[in-house]
């Protein structure tokens, strides 16, 4: 022993005096070790298939979804697209002229209605027909705007 009183481990032990490794032993636990890591591996990639393959099954439904929706949608559209053209032969709106629905659209945003009113009336259109979004489009010079604004140009001629 040493000053600590540990063992010396080392050139103080004969090794012929330890008795030998039992080789089949080892090789039992070695062998059961391997069964069990098979075993587990097996069952582990059997229930990531199972897992894999419903996975895929659901996406497939999704996707089925998806075109459905999709085939839907390009449907109701298309119907909005004939019900507009029919509503539009008859009455063209003030929200459905692309002239003031920018305005519109502007009011929806919250932009400054003194401000959107002061572009309207600087690009010769009506600015009262934002209170009316229903209400008829005037034909150009039905408002009085567009003839101003068509006087102001020849008298550039002169």
């Amino acid at each position: 022993m040493d000053e600590d009183g540990l063992p010396i481990v080392g050139s103080g032990i004969d090794l012929t005096k330890v008795p030998a490794i039992q080789q089949k032993r080892t090789v039992a636990f070695l062998n059961q070790f391997v069964v069990h890591t098979v075993q587990f591996l097996n069952r582990f990639s059997t229930v990531c298939e199972e897992k894999l393959s419903a996975l895929s099954l659901r996406i497939q439904q999704i996707e089925t979804t998806l075109n459905i929706l999709d085939a839907k949608q390009n449907n109701i559209h298309e119907e909005g697209l004939q019900k507009t053209e029919v509503v539009t032969e008859d009455v063209r709106t003030v929200a459905k002229d692309p002239r003031y629905a920018r305005y519109l659209k502007m009011v929806q945003v919250g932009v400054p209605v003194m401000a959107i009113r002061n572009k309207m009336i600087s690009e010769g259109l009506n600015p009262d027909l934002l209170e009316t979004p229903d209400a008829p489009v005037p034909a150009w010079g039905d408002d009085g705007k567009a003839e101003d604004s068509s006087d102001s140009e020849s008298s550039f001629s002169d």
